[in-house]
């Protein structure tokens, strides 16, 4: 276990750019990233912090025997420290300090009434650009998990039965998933049933399967390295109303035109657009309520989402998802998810799954 000296330099390079020399890293999955070591810390404080001439430190509270990366000084506290006080010693209180979106309040306040620090700025863009930005070795895992969720979605379809709640069927899929060599899920499953499907963040409950229901999985797993995949396909019982058709071809065109559109270059909002076109020229624009996707990698919603308001281009080594869904409330809902890597000169698709429409009960 060691630094990982190429994302480090990546990282202090990206903060550099914006005038930071130091840098507090708090993101239990960002330290991981940069040195492979890995806690959940809960109220506890967890820290990296990386300076410009100096070896990162790892602060970790002696509760937590974690190995001592390589390339890293480790300082190791008790509950009973003043952890302000000794983040102090090591911070430059001449030099602004960058600190993460997750740097918690009650460990920031402290450090910045005390007069440890100049200045602080959010320096989390440092670290969520390097993330962006998968190396081969994260691509494979990716395409790993992703394989995973293609095997484990037939057999989640396979639980699909006549009376059966989205409660039970989401119960047996976390069994399923280890049988494939996952560790866990990356999210909590959405299972949906008939109108359910029209609400894109449902929790499965104790609604049963009905005659000519929608039945809509968004599901996702962790591999035990970490990487998450994430799928959404919608499947009919029965024989579906003309509506539910109709909207399954329309999200499905608007699916394959964004991901057709996606290469180095591109911006995020025309991607976007070009799903959010497919639907509206049907009609149904004001019924896809969300952001076309979101990226992907060690957690299951990374930053830099696929949306209207997001000008810059995508990059080779991206990985994001592409999900346009219809929802008509109290009725019914679609949505098509895929997650793509953009490649050289165009993306890869990582699902297999197919969009084809299909009948459960047959």
């Amino acid at each position: 276990m060691a630094l990982n000296t190429e994302r480090a330099a990546r990282v202090m390079a990206a903060a550099a750019e914006r005038g930071l020399s130091q840098l507090l890293v708090t993101d239990p999955l960002s330290i991981y990233y940069l040195t492979g070591v890995t806690t959940e810390p809960g109220e506890r404080f967890f820290g990296l912090l990386m300076a410009d001439g100096a070896a990162p430190v790892l602060f970790v509270n002696e509760l937590f025997p974690l190995e001592h990366p390589e390339g890293c000084r480790f300082v190791s506290f008790t509950d009973a420290d003043d952890v302000p006080a000794l983040l102090a010693r090591y911070i430059d209180a001449e030099r602004v300090l960058g600190v993460d979106k997750n740097m918690p309040a009650r460990f920031l306040v402290p450090l910045m009434e005390s007069g440890a620090v100049a200045q602080v700025a959010l320096g989390s863009f440092a670290v969520d650009g390097a993330r962006a930005i998968k190396d081969a070795r994260e691509q494979e895992l990716m395409r790993r998990a992703s394989a995973i969720n293609d095997a484990c979605m037939a057999e989640f379809a396979a639980l699909v039965r006549e009376g059966v709640t989205e409660r039970e069927v989401a119960d047996q899929l976390l069994g399923i998933y280890r049988a494939h060599g996952a560790e866990d899920h990356s999210f909590p499953p959405i299972v949906s049933f008939g109108a359910n499907a029209a609400n894109p963040h449902h929790t499965p409950d104790d609604t049963r399967l009905e005659e000519g229901d929608v039945v809509l999985f968004d599901v996702g797993c962790r591999l035990p390295e970490g990487y998450c995949s994430d799928m959404t396909r919608t499947f009919f019982w029965g024989k579906p109303s003309e509506e539910s058709v109709r909207i399954y071809d329309i999200v499905r065109a608007a699916n394959e035109a964004a991901e057709a559109l996606v290469r180095p270059g591109v911006r995020f909002c025309d991607i976007d657009a070009a799903a959010r076109r497919v639907i509206a020229d049907a009609g149904y624009g004001p019924c896809f309520t969300h952001r076309l996707g979101h990226q992907i990698g060690l957690d299951e919603h990374e930053p830099g989402d696929v949306s209207a308001t997001h000008d810059e281009p995508v990059q080779p080594g991206m990985i994001f998802s592409i999900e346009p869904g219809i929802y008509l409330a109290g009725n019914t809902g679609v949505r098509i998810e895929d997650l793509v890597l953009v490649t050289e000169d165009g993306c890869e698709v990582l699902n297999r799954f197919s969009h084809e429409p299909r009948r459960l009960d047959r």
